[in-house]
């Protein structure tokens, strides 16, 4: 099912070689500030002491996406690592110039997920990705590339990929959460970038840009140890605990039609039939109100946050499904299932 490095075979990032047994926290030299400061990339490597596959956990290549960062930190905490088999390379933050200003984007304004593959000698974004993808990506198997939803929008946890490639759709089902989308590879992206090179990548969206979602990152940290479970890079533990995955035959955003104040009546996971008052969106005063209705029956996956808007914004994305009602089931599971009784149950 998949490659692994031999107990004997060099192993190396920047020149920095990790033997059988060691984890090594390198610091990936990228582009300096124009302020005459040295920049690194923080990669931590895991190499267990048996053979095994090479998987990469990425978080922050929008830099204001923060609950990566946390799923990582908690990742490299578990004692289940320490019998590790294969290779394990955690980057928390990929763009780290992103971190610093908590901003999407590098400081030359452009995504560095379209700008892969990069180059060497291109842009500030396409050093950085070409960078990425030299030192950590193309060595690896696999990987998980742990985003949010963007600035004042919130994700239901989800995993994106291509569900069309049976390995990384039984991949996706392993993380163990309950809403799967086949998702369409965009020009320059870290996903469409090392499918070229044969890498299989998940990407886990869940939360919201600048905060911490505790659901979210719970339910990352234990998606990313089913996955090693599955892959046979640790054990199962009896603990872990998988909700059922559905796959979404497609999704679509609800826009609004007019322009005001919004009042949501429908949150991430609900469940709702094409027909169903999403929201009303009225003037200042409240004198006037404009109902928002969905246009298809599915899952909301994903909501704006803002309660003012503009006529087109996009308010609510709706994935659909075949048996939606199971879905919504699972999805109703979710708090009960990452979440302790001294948090709310509440995902949105």
């Amino acid at each position: 099912m998949n490659s692994t490095t031999t107990a004997h075979e060099p192993f190396e990032i920047a020149g920095i070689d990790v033997k059988p047994g060691e984890f090594k926290t390198i610091d990936l030299p990228s582009v300096k500030l124009y302020t005459d400061v040295d920049i690194s990339m923080p990669v931590h490597v895991i190499r267990g002491k048996r053979p095994g596959p090479t998987i990469f956990i990425s978080a922050a290549i929008h830099g204001d996406e923060l609950n990566g960062i946390e799923i990582i930190r908690r990742l490299l905490d578990k004692k289940t690592l320490k019998s590790l088999k294969g290779i394990l390379i955690a980057v928390p933050i990929v763009n780290v110039y992103g971190v610093l200003n908590q901003s999407r984007y590098l400081p030359d304004r452009r995504d560095l997920n379209r700008s892969f593959p990069g180059s060497a000698k291109g842009t500030l974004a396409g050093r950085v990705a070409h960078l990425f993808l030299k030192e950590v990506v193309h060595k690896c198997d696999y990987g998980i590339d742990l985003h949010t939803g963007a600035i004042h929008r919130s994700n239901l946890p989800q995993i994106r990929a291509n569900l069309d490639d049976p390995e990384t759709r039984d991949l996706a089902k392993a993380f163990g959460v309950p809403v799967l989308l086949n998702s369409n590879i965009r020009d320059g992206s870290l996903r469409g970038a090392a499918g070229e090179q044969g890498v299989k990548v998940l990407l886990y969206e869940a939360g919201e840009a600048l905060r911490f979602n505790e659901l979210s990152i719970r339910a990352g940290v234990s998606g990313i140890l089913n996955v090693l479970a599955y892959l046979g890079m640790i054990r199962k533990s009896i603990k872990q605990k998988n909700l059922e995955p559905f796959v979404a035959r497609s999704s679509s955003w609800v826009r609004a039609n007019s322009s005001g104040i919004l009042h949501a009546l429908k949150h991430l996971g609900d469940f709702v039939e094409k027909g169903d008052l999403l929201a009303e969106i009225g003037d200042p005063l409240g004198f006037e109100k404009e109902p928002l209705y969905s246009n298809v029956s599915g899952i909301i996956i994903g909501k704006s946050n803002i309660p003012l808007v503009h006529e087109g914004e996009a308010m609510f994305h709706i994935a659909y499904f075949k048996t939606s009602d199971d879905v919504a089931g699972e999805v109703e599971q979710m708090p009960e299932t990452f979440l302790p009784d001294d948090y709310s149950s509440v995902i949105q």
